[in-house]
């Protein structure tokens, strides 16, 4: 597939025809791509900002999980029993519950055949354990590295197969049809390109997925890895529909070194402190908020598996209150917070590891673990040398300091709307891994990895099976992208003439700061009101004051146009949330009070708010919303003669 150049106005647009453009480079994208491939669609084009700077290659834990179906040992388990697992997290279609169920034993078997080293024993079993919200033992985990190893496979899959990648193209706009009811394609940058005029790339694709991970870009604290972005708000504009908006996930995280701190690095209890800004004034700040030394240690014990911040686990000082009181301490009271391995939780100003004291559960598991030692630093060498090492590695060594931790968002588990073959109501966009936005409120840890895989696994099964067009016409697809394309290109020549070169550090810290201040784990409805028309504000008038110097900065203004269309869809739908009686549930708290007051009221799931899964759409310039009742686990005709005779006519259910 060759490109060549049309000319529109100043520019010089390299211009290609295919069928499927994947856009983004993370483990779901190159799945889908590899997928497509092998049921003989070869007409494909991979787009990516960064090959490999999105979260799968540079994001993991102590020790990073993937969720499937149990394979080892007496425990019972069926797809049907993990299909109610995951619906049971809230907010969660049953029909995709039961697909990412399905799909689970294909998916990891089609890792571990690709070579990602899940661990397994002489006779061929794949041990699970339990993770967060995880009834069975269904995690496994490849080391603290699973989702980079899963890339790693993956892209030498699709280097294998001659898959075309466009590294360094940033697509920045999706072009739908004259009724905006499909995608038709799309216009990326070429950042390595020096002169912008040459810079752009039209593509015209039969089928888009996208696969560009959560809206990692628009928050102050973030775990996301710095170069992941996301770029949600381009499929806003197109006219998608988004869902479960409200729903992210935040927990402690070191700052230094982007880092989930969880597992092993805390449940060897390490000790927690505070300063002012200027590192004076150490405090141990927990302890005002834990009534004895068991309490406080337990807590920190139970951070590490249940690492999400969680709105249910703040009552009888349970793990959640130790995010909570991060969170006051860094936002309320503008202190720094320290997670120490040197020294163990001080209590009434002594440092001492103190067993007898231990909740048994706690004893029971550093005992078992062979990590009963004096210090933090030397049960985390003894429990778990590698996630030591890790930090070693990034040039943190945790023998001389303490780690900068925050209350950092990790992960979106809301996104866009997909169907049951994970295809947008944008009809032939199919947003694959966390950017579809499967999940509900709560979801079992590593299962986003599981979905991204079957997720776009089955994208692919559906292009394959019913958009096998090799391309679509050139000229009526040059006729009706014409006019926003030469809106954009207009933009273009703004930013690049404007002498405004940069400004965007500013505005883009200022999206960050307001999705912080209004959308972390303290919100209430004064606030998400202020910050959504603040943010609608800066979306009217950011583009006159932006500009660009080089074709990087170019490519810069339109991801902060992005970044802001994506967080003023997100504060909408927050305050749509709150405004209509949503109350406290997953990783946040709602509140009438200000953070200080410590007043919050748990949910109990008993009102349509709380129970449908609000949608969000953009359209005609105005932001719509509406509550979809959520769908049952759907009964299943398991008749094998019928199942075949509908394979044999390849006859794909929902199609």
């Amino acid at each position: 597939m060759e490109s060549k150049k049309i000319r529109i106005g100043n520019y010089d647009i390299s211009y290609y025809c295919i069928n499927t453009l994947v856009i983004g480079s993370g483990a779901a994208s190159l799945n889908a791509a590899a997928s497509l491939h092998s049921m003989g669609q070869d007409n494909i084009l991979i787009a990516t900002a960064e090959f490999g700077g999105g979260t799968s290659n540079n994001a993991g834990s102590d020790k990073q999980t993937y969720y499937k179906l149990s394979l080892a040992g007496d425990e019972p388990d069926s797809t049907l029993e993990m299909a109610k697992d995951l619906f049971s997290g809230h907010c969660m279609h049953g029909d995709i519950a039961l697909c990412e169920a399905q799909g689970s034993v294909r998916a990891f078997m089609n890792l571990v055949n690709l070579g990602v080293p899940f661990p397994h024993n002489d006779y061929g079993a794949f041990p699970g354990y339990k993770t967060d919200h995880d009834p069975r033992a269904r995690g496994t985990s490849a080391g603290p590295y699973t989702s980079k190893l899963m890339f790693s496979k993956l892209a030498d899959e699709v280097r294998r197969r001659g898959i075309r990648i466009l590294d360094r193209h940033q697509v920045v706009t999706l072009f739908t049809d004259k009724t905006g009811s499909k995608v038709t394609g799309a216009l990326a940058i070429n950042t390595e390109e020096k002169d912008a005029t040459q810079a752009f790339v039209l593509i015209n694709a039969v089928n888009i997925i996208l696969g560009t991970g959560g809206p990692g870009g628009i928050y102050e604290s973030s775990v996301y890895p710095e170069t992941q972005k996301g770029s949600t708000g381009m499929a806003f504009r197109a006219g998608a529909t988004g869902h479960n908006l409200t729903e992210s996930q935040f927990g402690i995280a070191s700052l230094k070194f982007r880092w989930n701190l969880s597992g092993s690095y805390q449940q060897v209890v390490p000790g927690y402190f505070s300063t002012d800004r200027e590192g004076r004034n150490k405090r141990d700040f927990l302890n005002e908020s834990f009534p004895d030394y068991t309490s406080l240690t337990r807590a920190i014990f139970l951070k590490g598996y249940q690492w999400p911040f969680d709105s249910q686990k703040i009552k009888d000082h349970g793990s959640s209150l130790i995010d909570l009181l991060v969170f006051r301490e860094t936002v309320e009271r503008g202190r720094r917070v320290y997670v120490d391995y040197r020294n163990n939780p001080g209590w009434e100003s002594a440092y001492i590891f103190r067993p007898e004291l231990l909740d048994p559960v706690v004893r029971e598991y550093l005992e078992k673990s062979g990590a009963m030692k004096l210090t933090p630093l030397e049960r985390l060498e003894a429990m778990n040398k590698p996630a030591l090492q890790l930090f070693q590695e990034h040039g943190i060594d945790l023998a001389k300091e303490p780690l900068e931790v925050a209350v950092c968002v990790q992960h979106n588990n809301g996104g866009l709307k997909g169907n049951i073959w994970w295809e947008s109501d944008l009809r032939n966009l199919f947003p694959v891994g966390e950017v579809n936005g499967a999940h509900g409120v709560y979801r079992p840890g590593g299962s986003a990895l599981n979905s991204g895989q079957v997720g776009s696994f089955r994208a692919a099964q559906y292009i394959a099976a019913r958009h096998r067009a090799q391309d679509a016409g050139n000229q009526d697809f040059l006729n009706e992208v014409s006019f926003l394309l030469n809106e954009e290109l207009k933009l273009a020549d703004k930013w690049l003439t404007s002498g405004k070169s940069g400004q965007n550090e500013r505005f883009l810290s200022d999206i960050r700061k307001r999705m912080s201040w209004a959308a972390n784990i303290i919100r209430n409805l004064k606030r998400s009101e202020q910050a959504a028309s603040e943010a609608y504000d800066l979306l009217l008038r950011l583009n006159d004051h932006i500009g660009a110097g080089s074709v990087k900065e170019l490519a810069d203004c339109f991801i902060l146009r992005d970044h802001c269309f994506t967080h003023y869809i997100y504060l909408k739908a927050v305050e749509t949330y709150i405004r209509e009686g949503g109350r406290s549930r997953g990783s946040y708290i709602v509140t009438c009070a200000e953070i200080s007051d410590m007043d919050f009221e748990l949910c109990n799931y008993d009102r349509d708010i709380e129970k449908d899964i609000l949608e969000i759409r953009y359209t005609e310039g105005e932001v719509k919303t509406n509550l979809m009742k959520v769908r049952e686990i759907p009964l299943q005709n398991l008749w094998f003669e019928e199942v075949w005779k509908d394979y044999i006519k390849d006859n794909l259910p929902g199609s």
